[in-house]
């Protein structure tokens, strides 16, 4: 099965290059890449475990894909420096937010404690979700289909929902989208703008961080609150 990987980077670039072109959001390359590859795998009967297995060289290159974001950072670096405070603060309220929020919606439509743990991270980046709700007992497959819904949403919604709010600012703007869809969200902002771009990188990482430090500690507790009702 080399056909794979080849198949899979054409794809995903050639609707990179039709969305350059087409300018709307809606048009997501990774949303139409998937939905071109899923009927093809199904004629072909290809299992997914057999797909990720000739592709997996995609999915070790995502964490080195997030430390490249990094590089917007740098030159930014005077901005970010005389926000910091207020850029922690508000990074640290959206990554508790964002697992508080789904983990409540999740137990209100009646799942379990398994996966109210698979959802718990679904606003950080795969990479460290899946270790994450691995960690909490929760199921890595949702907890990456989650992520890739929610990125994948950010990205085409988050602009239409800011502009809808007359948020003009790269740095709100970026930092919305950055702590709550992930690097998918932070791609579609560096599409959009540089600066903006710059501000998701930052809000990804520093959420990535918050997540996986305060996840150990808030999962217990929002268990032991929804016990409660």
């Amino acid at each position: 099965m080399l056909w794979m990987l080849p198949l899979t980077i054409f794809i995903f670039f050639y609707t990179r290059k039709l969305a350059i072109k087409i300018k709307n959001p809606f048009f997501n390359p990774l949303v139409i890449t998937v939905l071109v590859l899923t009927p093809i795998l199904l004629l072909t009967q290809t299992s997914y475990k057999e797909y990720f297995a000739n592709v997996r060289i995609i999915h070790e290159l995502l964490p080195y894909s997030v430390v490249a974001l990094a590089y917007p950072l740098y030159e930014l670096m005077p901005q970010i420096k005389a926000r910091w405070k207020s850029i922690l603060f508000v990074t640290f309220i959206a990554s508790v937010t964002a697992m508080i929020s789904g983990v409540f919606i999740a137990f209100w439509l009646g799942g379990n404690q398994e996966i109210l743990a698979s959802i718990l991270p679904k606003s950080v980046t795969t990479a460290i979700a899946v270790t994450i709700a691995e960690n909490q007992g929760g199921v890595p497959s949702i907890s990456a289909m989650c992520v890739i819904l929610v990125g994948t949403l950010g990205a085409i919604f988050g602009h239409q929902l800011l502009n809808l709010c007359h948020i003009k600012s790269a740095a709100a703007r970026g930092i919305a989208i950055g702590s709550v869809a992930h690097a998918v969200g932070t791609a579609r902002c560096i599409e959009v703008d540089y600066n903006e771009g710059a501000y998701s990188s930052l809000a990804l990482v520093l959420c990535g961080i918050m997540t996986s430090i305060t996840a150990p500690f808030l999962f217990p507790v929002i268990m032991l609150m929804l016990s409660l009702f």
